[in-house]
């Protein structure tokens, strides 16, 4: 009777409790592992997306420039820029002509000069904190230029969270992180690095390429500091210039077809 009664005999209170207990900290312990994972998942996945724009964006600036308008007339040709951290103080910008872009608007008619326009904007983004702002670079690609009218075109975002974007350019002394338009000329080398740390904790992310127009830099005649802001050659303001017998046609002066 006694072993019976023992071999038929269910689990003490105690015994529940401490299985219960155990499974508990096994289910906590596996949701842990689990969230973890899926944390580091989404990190891995944010940093790889911010690579990804900040690559395309430095790619697509490096096409740009190397695809730079070329003309016998310096008038004709355009590239501005001003660099993030410069004693300007204005806007983060870098303008230039352009050739053998996409066309901007389907259906138009354009040339195969453009005006593009790279600039850093401040992110409208409604979760970011005020004191933690971020910015967006624009890309604005502009049909058939013309310096007579006010600057237009297609704004497009390229790359978001951009943290650095900055220029410099080397005119065959030194290198500057501002190139005027009133200069009229195109420095020898161009160099743009692009940074951005990706949301949350992670490393930066950071692209830099260098353009170089030697040849177009020393036909154009690269300015040593010289000259006055808004005058061309003799003292004149820098009239639009016609196209040129070589080369694509240059931006001119009629209306543009929009």
């Amino acid at each position: 009777m006694t072993t019976r009664a023992t071999a038929n005999r269910g689990f003490t209170l105690a015994e529940v409790l401490v299985a219960s207990t155990l499974s508990t900290f096994i289910a906590l312990a596996a949701l842990g592992a689990l969230k973890a994972v899926t944390d580091s998942s989404q990190r891995v996945n944010v940093a790889t997306e911010t690579a990804s724009e900040v690559r395309f964006a430095s790619r697509m600036m490096a096409r740009d420039l190397a695809n730079l308008y070329r003309d016998t007339d310096p008038k004709n040709m355009k590239l501005v820029g001003a660099s993030q951290g410069s004693d300007v103080g204005g806007p983060v910008i870098l303008t230039f002509y352009t050739t053998g872009c996409t066309k901007a608007r389907s259906g138009q008619p354009e040339g195969d000069v453009y005006e593009v326009e790279y600039l850093l904007s401040k992110s409208n983004d409604p979760d970011v904190e005020q004191e933690q702002e971020k910015y967006i670079l624009l890309r604005r690609l502009w049909p058939n230029p013309d310096k007579q009218r006010n600057p237009g075109g297609v704004l497009t975002p390229v790359a978001e969270n951009i943290d650095v974007f900055q220029m410099r350019f080397y005119d065959g002394q030194q290198w500057v992180s501002e190139w005027r338009e009133e200069l009229q000329s195109i420095p020898e080398l161009v160099e743009v690095m692009l940074a951005a740390v990706p949301k949350g904790r992670g490393n930066p992310v950071m692209e830099k390429f260098t353009v170089n127009f030697p040849r177009m830099a020393a036909r154009t005649g690269a300015p040593s500091g010289e000259g006055q802001p808004g005058e061309g050659q003799g003292g004149q303001p820098p009239q639009q210039g016609q196209p040129s017998a070589e080369g694509n046609q240059g931006p001119s002066g009629s209306p543009e077809q929009r």
